[in-house]
């Protein structure tokens, strides 16, 4: 998964997402071209952030749900906007950006996973991605810092 890359899709990160079955992408794009690039690794699902404007990102839904073997996933660029309880809703993972700042939280049985930002850097923050593995075991996440 990626987030807040704001029309700069770094080298790390494609090589970072390489071999992945499917990229999340949590909002704030930038640029059409990014989910171009994106797509030539795995299927891409996404979502429009708050900077994500124009003609371009007005097809793209604000929250979006979806089923990845078996598990329901929720993905919103701001984590502060979740309007339902995730648990309460069934919910086992839920994805977001906005914040920049890279973060795995298990809350009531729900992983919360923010992959940080991989384009510009926002002050001292990392710059990451994210890996989320669902699978029979359950799910699982990391945070790959890009070393930038």
């Amino acid at each position: 998964m990626i987030s807040d890359t704001h029309g700069l899709l770094r080298p790390e990160a494609l090589t970072a997402l390489k071999g992945s079955e499917l990229i999340i992408h949590a909002g704030d794009i930038g640029k059409p071209k990014i989910l171009d690039s994106l797509e030539t690794l795995a299927p891409v699902m996404a979502i429009r952030g708050n900077n994500d404007r124009g003609d371009w990102a007005r097809g793209f839904p604000d929250v979006l749900e979806l089923r990845v073997n078996g598990f329901k996933v929720q993905v919103i660029h701001n984590l502060n906007e979740i309007a339902d309880d995730p648990a309460v809703l069934g919910i086992h993972a839920v994805i977001s950006g906005h914040s920049h700042k890279p973060t795995i939280v298990k809350r009531e049985q729900v992983l919360f996973v923010n992959p940080g930002s991989a384009g510009p850097r926002r002050f001292k923050l990392p710059v990451a991605v994210g890996e989320i593995r669902f699978n029979a075991m359950g799910l699982s996440a990391r945070i790959i810092d890009l070393q930038i």
